[in-house]
């Protein structure tokens, strides 16, 4: 069964960062790359009853793509501080989650805490959120209620902004024109990136043993995709704009077309993921 929302303690739904875009963003954001769900699937081999927990869920992009290849999850726990998020994520879980449990907590990742205790998730996902997150914070949370074989994989592959190429240089100055040099954080001000590594922020855990997979992906665009892609963004999310946004998108369109081959702009990204672990596998 899918089971409501479960709410952290005095939490309240962050809708203003990637509120009314969910749907935007469960149809333009790139999905995860097959090699990197078969490495997740691999993870629990020999799990007789494996649980996830994933934080900053989003759409469900995590449990959907590996429901069908690690058919006996039993337990799904989907973290997100959005509500209409887990809202879609609940949606697009239903049809593909057969005999699994699904329950949603809303609320900041480090918050979280199980509504079955003798559940302990035996792998825990964050994938292109934990940046956002107070990672000492979620870390020492999934050691209070991970399997003491658990495995941690935080995963990402940055995002257009951060991505070198002409077509997406030209991107970012146009956006800049607009919103000025630092990179937007939608309505919490500008984005510095974290101090420290995600190697570093493992290394000081208790999931300290670190192992890194990168997986090259080719991606292809078309220009409309792109635009779709960044109303999902917090660095151009279209109440940034205010009343420019239409603006910024016929400038952006014209750009972007201008600098297609085909219809199609290409990106070459890699997609890494860190699994880490307690040192010997238990607590």
């Amino acid at each position: 069964m899918t089971r409501p929302h479960q709410p952290g303690a005095a939490a309240t739904s962050d809708d203003d960062l990637f509120g009314s875009e969910a749907a935007d963003y469960a149809r333009y954001r790139p999905g995860l790359p097959d090699t990197a769900i078969r490495l997740l699937a691999a993870t629990q081999h020999g799990v007789p009853d494996p649980v996830l927990l994933d934080l900053g869920t989003g759409t469900g992009q995590v449990p959907r793509a590996l429901l069908p290849v690690l058919r006996r999850l039993v337990r799904i726990d989907l973290v997100d501080v959005n509500q209409y998020m887990l809202e879609t994520a609940l949606t697009a879980l239903e049809p593909v989650r057969g005999s699994c449990t699904v329950n949603a907590f809303t609320g900041e990742a480090h918050t979280f805490t199980p509504t079955e205790p003798g559940r302990a998730p035996t792998l825990i996902t964050c994938c292109r959120s934990f940046h956002w997150m107070s990672r000492a914070e979620v870390l020492n949370m999934a050691d209070r209620v991970a399997a003491p074989s658990a495995i941690v994989a935080i995963m990402g592959d940055g995002s257009l902004w951060t991505h070198e190429t002409d077509w997406t240089a030209a991107l970012r100055g146009l956006i800049q024109t607009y919103l000025g040099d630092d990179r937007r954080a939608g309505t919490r001000g500008t984005y510095a990136g974290p101090a420290r590594s995600y190697e570093e922020d493992l290394a000081n855990s208790a999931f300290s043993d670190v192992t890194e997979h990168r997986f090259p992906v080719a991606r292809a665009w078309t220009p409309e995709d792109v635009l779709g892609y960044l109303r999902t963004t917090s660095f151009a999310r279209p109440t940034l704009f205010a009343d420019r946004h239409h603006e910024f998108e016929a400038e952006a369109l014209r750009l972007l077309q201008g600098h297609a081959r085909g219809g199609l702009l290409k990106e070459d990204a890699e997609f890494t993921v860190l699994l880490a672990r307690r040192p010997g596998g238990y607590a």
